[in-house]
């Protein structure tokens, strides 16, 4: 069992787990910063709870459905092995990959800025620990995918309604051995995700059409699409959150967080094939490029559109101008995002999940904050 572990743990932390060692560092690093700033947040614990099981629960099934792991469990699955070692040794190494990179990064920011007791601190990390054996319990079972929801649904009413309650680590611990029961019986053939054959262009075409391509990504990678339904979700309850705001700013701003849609914006980080072939073949600047902003435009504008119109209809105010700064602020993130792509991809990555969440996607967002800000006093006179 140890064998397999480091097969699979060694791919996603280095050959001698430099990646590990270097990832806890910087966020012990920006936790120390954040705690000596004495800035503090009021967080509740069953807020904590729900945020720490919800994104870890996302990250880990993203993990396990990362097609980049097809090619490494292909070589695995070739070879004779014992199910249960080989079901818990995948579940373990994703399991501490998902757990210290990703949602340590995010403990490390709200402990950093709450008030906390070990209590809490203690009830987190089972949180998060049960949200890894669950998702690996519901992805073994994913067949039947309706056992996962009430499964969920369970979790999180239980957190909702006992996180105050004496048992409730009791029974977020018994519903860990629970999972852990049902990966017991899992086949390791569960895990392994059969690569994509063929390619994603428009093949049947007369002319290839990157807008074919676009559709065939999306129709493709269905958590992509999923990602940006989210996201129009959002924008219509985000009035909701700047309701007390200043109107001038809080469209603005509004605005920015909506070009956050990660899944768009790294085709070619994410595809290889696709990125030689562009940069190879002449011409391709221009063929790929422009329509590529288009389409992060009109997935940018139409959550931008979402916002506006949930603003109207619970606030009102929203003039020609509003709509004019909408479209300025979408096209500018397309075109950001794109420059940011074609000349700063996103290098060495292990698994998909490590492009979701890599830091690089909060520099459009944060520049178009800053161009939000610019807006305001400009408007409000105030330059």
């Amino acid at each position: 069992m140890k064998m397999m572990f480091n097969v699979f743990s060694k791919k996603l932390f280095g050959a001698k787990y430099e990646r590990l060692t270097r990832t806890m560092l910087i966020y012990l690093i920006v936790f120390w910063g954040l705690y000596i700033s004495n800035f503090q947040v009021r967080i509740a614990p069953f807020i904590l709870y729900l945020m720490v099981s919800t994104f870890t629960a996302g990250v880990m099934w993203q993990a396990l459905s990362s097609e980049d792991n097809a090619v490494n469990m292909q070589n695995m699955v070739m070879l004779p092995f014992e199910r249960r070692k080989f079901v818990f040794s995948y579940v373990a190494a994703m399991g501490i990959y998902t757990l210290l990179t990703k949602t340590a990064a995010m403990l490390a920011v709200l402990l950093a800025v709450s008030v906390w007791n070990w209590i809490g601190l203690l009830g987190s990390i089972l949180c998060a620990v049960n949200a890894i054996l669950m998702v690996a319990a519901i992805f073994s079972l994913k067949r039947y995918w309706y056992v996962g929801v009430f499964w969920f649904a369970a979790v999180f009413a239980a957190i909702f309604w006992s996180w105050d309650k004496p048992w409730f680590i009791l029974s977020i611990l018994a519903n860990s051995i629970l999972a852990f029961l049902v990966l017991r019986n899992a086949d390791g053939y569960t895990f392994y995700l059969q690569e994509h054959k063929g390619s994603l262009a428009a093949r049947g075409h007369k002319h290839h059409s990157v807008w074919i391509y676009f559709y065939r990504y999306l129709k493709s990678h269905k958590n992509y699409f999923l990602n940006t339904v989210i996201m129009w979700c959002a924008a219509c309850a985000l009035p909701l959150f700047f309701r007390q705001m200043d109107r001038l700013f809080a469209i603005p701003l509004g605005l920015a967080v909506l070009s956050l849609n990660t899944p768009v914006c790294i085709l070619l980080s994410c595809d290889h094939a696709l990125e030689r072939a562009v940069r190879f073949l002449p011409g391709q600047k221009k063929t790929f490029c422009i329509p590529y902003c288009f389409f992060i435009f009109l997935c940018n504008i139409t959550a931008d559109m979402f916002f506006l119109c949930s603003w109207q209809m619970q606030i009102g105010g929203v003039a020609i101008e509003t709509i004019a700064a909408a479209v300025f602020f979408a096209m500018q993130s397309a075109v950001f995002s794109v420059l940011l792509e074609w000349f700063y991809p996103v290098r060495g990555w292990k698994i998909e999940s490590d492009l979701w969440h890599h830091p690089r996607k909060y520099v459009v967002p944060v520049v178009m904050l800053l161009l939000a800000e610019v807006v305001w006093n400009i408007i409000g006179g105030r330059i």
